[in-house]
């Protein structure tokens, strides 16, 4: 048996070179936003001289960010691990249900620690969020939010989260338990059905919990789009506009769904009048002397707009979707044999906070 402190800090020294050379590849990229001073030859004439300087230092302050951010989450993380945080948690899970019927239930005892894990994880996140948000998008003026919109974003954010991962959590530790021997295989199968699950549900019922879906209305871009998908083969069924200018003035598109049922769904912020379409009217606003001026919108004409969705189909069209989705399920299934059965058995000495750890890694 391979000797505990040699996993430990194995699976430490691993992860920190990881992190380093993700910092390194970061680093790269931002020597290339500091050393870039001209536009580049393919984009003259489609990007003006402004445009390009905006992009530039939002891309140096998001690169910024993302190294403190990255650097404040692996010291955590390392410190959490070295003082026996996840064993300390566990222990106080435990101590939660001490009066309580439930006091030996490995479950719950389960679930109480991923609610108090994911508490520790929000409020943590809580100010980067906010700092990115408020200072990093508000300066580049794309921030959208208000501190009240905010607030409940991330309440509503993490009711949900417990409302999902709960659940898993359970199922997937009684499948453990149940498993024997081969646990790994039942729990790999699990872990796919639950994928595809959400995948499916995600868009339908979750996503409108947090954003306005609209269809596109009749029209000349519907037209072009629909015509876009059949020259490609794609099996269009609708078409959505979701309404992210309330939240951020960043534009998107993408699609979802399974075998004929595809769905395109379109940011308001790529569509010009796009308030008009969302409200079916003509939004009239005052302007600094009081006159009346009609919102003109700020997204892009139909020809841009199919250019955003042919690299979207591209995507299909070359099946990197499908491809994704094997690698993972491959990625995963070699995980949790090695990972679990190999590796987390020398770290805990618990047998049920091994099955917790097992179940914590496959739920995130």
């Amino acid at each position: 048996m391979i000797p505990e402190f040699c996993v430990f800090y194995g699976v430490l020294t691993f992860s920190w070179i990881e992190f380093l050379w993700e910092q390194y590849l970061t680093l790269r990229q931002r020597r290339v936003y500091k050393t870039t001073d001209k536009i580049p030859e393919r984009l003259t004439g489609v990007l003006d001289v402004e445009t390009f300087n905006k992009a530039k230092s939002y891309g140096i302050d998001k690169n910024s960010f993302s190294i403190a951010e990255e650097w404040f989450h692996m010291i955590i993380s390392t410190g959490f691990i070295c003082l026996n945080g996840f064993t300390l948690l566990w222990n106080f899970s435990k101590y939660c249900l001490i009066e309580t019927r439930y006091y030996d239930s490995e479950i719950m005892t389960s679930c109480v620690f991923l609610l108090c894990m994911n508490t520790l994880g929000t409020l943590m996140s809580l100010p980067i969020s906010a700092y990115s948000t408020f200072i990093i998008e508000e300066k580049h003026g794309f921030n959208k939010q208000n501190l009240n919109f905010f607030v409940k974003d991330k309440i509503k954010n993490f009711l949900l989260v417990q409302v999902i991962s709960l659940p898993i959590t359970a199922a997937a530790i009684t499948i453990v338990k149940w498993g024997g021997r081969y646990f790994f295989i039942w729990l790999w199968v699990f872990a796919v059905v639950t994928s595809l699950f959400i995948m499916t549900v995600y868009p339908e019922f979750i996503a409108p919990l947090f954003d306005k879906y609209t269809p596109l209305p009749d029209g000349v871009l519907k037209t072009k789009i629909e015509e876009l998908a059949k020259q490609v083969k794609f099996p269009l069924y609708k078409i959505y506009i979701v309404e992210g200018s309330k939240r951020s003035a960043h534009s998107n598109a993408y699609f979802y769904g399974f075998f004929n049922n595809k769905r395109i769904v379109l940011y308001d912020t790529l569509l010009k009048d796009s308030k008009d379409i969302m409200n079916n009217k003509t939004i009239i606003e005052d302007n600094a002397q009081g006159d009346k001026i009609e919102e003109k919108g700020k997204g892009m004409n139909d020809e841009e707009i199919l250019a955003v969705l042919g690299h979207e189909l591209g995507h299909w069209k070359l099946n990197h979707i499908l491809f994704y989705l094997i690698i993972s399920q491959v990625f995963l299934s070699f995980s949790i044999q090695v990972d679990f059965c190999l590796i987390l058995q020398y770290i805990f000495v618990s047998g049920k906070f091994i099955r917790y750890v097992i179940c914590l890694w496959m739920v995130v």
